[in-house]
This record gives structure tokens, C-alpha cells and sequence, in this order.
């Protein structure tokens, strides 16, 4: 019964935020269309902001559900570029449950948020194990993650002023460009220039470093080489 109660209570909730014209709900609205009282929904939920924390997360589980089950391919760029789009074309299908997601009176991130960004960082070590970013993965998931997130909320809350989504892709490939080197394994590519080999080499060993658990290293030293190489790769 209390299962019930609280996946009724998320899925009544879920329905009122997309049908809201600014994505707010009441917690009046939800008691009374859940058809239970406020104390099971601060039983279930604690307040409004962990009610709304839950109905990102219920939202956002179709979305994660696919990334999890994507797998890795043996191109780590490509799954890159398919990741931005994805987070892009959710954030058009998801309107009111996106903004929420990133709304500054979200105080905890929800979950979905914070293991969206994991999922990012994979990606870019094993891009980095292969030498193709010029910075740290963790430096470079948190520019790919804003930058994704800038675009895709502009998309979304000013669709007047943003209403081409090419200027996603356009704003994608040039925030690769800078972060990700050429793929050698394509003759248009040009060589990567003298001054990103030592950044980039840095990065790829701190990746192979992190995916040999240290390569020998005690704990410590391991944290200590990759701050250096962290250090490197980011300057």
C-alpha cells in the first residue's frame, strides 16, 4: 500500500508539472489530485523541493535508462556527440521537468543530474585513455555539461529568440574542437598542434592511470601523479 501510495503520489505530480504553463505545482494541487492527505506526501517525501527532487528523477529515468543500456562502443567521441544530442532533444521533449531540473531552488541536485554527469566523465576518460582530449575529463565534463545544459535551457525558456536547434550542433562541434584533438585515424585531420601534445599526453596518462588503479602506485602517490598530470593537462 505505501508503494502505491507514493507512485501515486509521483506520477499525479509528474502529470501537474507538465500541464503547469511555468512547471510549478502546488502541494495542495497534489494531495487533492492523488486523492490523499498532506501528511502522506511529507512521509513519502519530506516537502515540496524533495517531491520535486523525485519527479526529475522518475522523469528522468526513461532518458538514463537508454544511456545505461547504450553501452560502450569503441568510438568514445561519437558517444560524446550522440550524448549531447540526446540531452537536447530530452530537454525539448520535457519541457517544464528540464527547467525544474535546473532550477536554482532545486538546493540538492537530484540524483538523475548527478549520475548523468558520471556517465559524461566515463565517457571522456575513455576518450582521454586514447589521447583525444587536450584537458583532464573532470575539466572537461564540467565544460561539455554547462555548456549542454546553457544550450539546451536557452532552447527551451526562449524558444522566440532560440528557435534553430542547429545552433546546438553549431555550439557542440565547437566546444569539441577546443576540448577534443583531431582523430589521426582520418587524413583531413590536422596534426594537433606542438603546444596541446604535452596537455594531452598528460590527460591520457591520468585517464590510463585512473583505469590501472594506480599502476603499482600506493594510494597516495596515485592521487599525487594525477594531480600533477591534472595539473598539466589543464594549464
Amino acid at each position: 500500500m505505501s508503494t502505491s501510495t507514493r507512485t501515486r503520489i509521483l506520477e499525479v505530480a509528474a502529470a501537474l508539472v507538465r500541464e503547469s504553463p511555468d512547471g510549478d505545482i502546488s502541494t495542495r494541487a497534489v494531495c487533492e489530485a492523488a486523492k490523499v492527505g498532506a501528511p502522506a506526501l511529507y512521509r513519502h517525501f519530506g516537502d515540496k523541493e524533495g517531491l520535486l527532487s523525485a519527479v526529475v528523477d522518475h522523469g528522468f529515468e526513461k532518458y538514463l535508462a537508454t544511456k545505461r543500456e547504450r553501452g560502450e562502443t569503441t568510438d568514445a567521441v561519437e558517444d560524446l556527440r550522440r550524448g549531447w544530442d540526446s540531452h537536447v532533444a530530452f530537454a525539448l521533449d520535457n519541457r517544464n521537468l528540464y527547467r525544474l531540473m535546473n532550477s536554482p531552488a532545486m538546493r540538492t541536485p537530484p540524483a538523475a543530474a548527478l549520475e548523468s554527469h558520471r556517465i559524461l566523465t566515463g565517457d571522456l576518460e575513455r576518450a582521454a585513455a586514447r589521447g583525444r582530449i587536450r584537458v583532464a575529463p573532470e575539466l572537461a565534463a564540467q565544460m561539455i555539461m554547462s555548456a549542454n545544459v546553457g544550450v539546451a535551457l536557452m532552447l527551451v525558456s526562449r524558444p522566440a529568440t532560440f528557435d534553430d536547434i542547429e545552433v546546438s550542433r553549431r555550439v557542440r562541434d565547437a566546444l569539441y574542437a577546443t576540448v577534443l584533438t583531431p582523430d589521426p585515424a582520418r587524413e583531413e585531420s590536422p596534426s594537433a598542434p606542438a603546444d596541446a601534445e604535452v596537455p594531452t599526453a598528460a590527460a591520457r596518462l591520468s585517464a590510463l592511470l585512473r583505469k590501472e588503479h594506480g599502476a603499482g602506485l600506493s594510494t597516495a602517490e596515485a592521487a599525487l601523479m594525477k594531480e600533477w598530470l591534472d595539473r598539466v593537462a589543464n594549464a
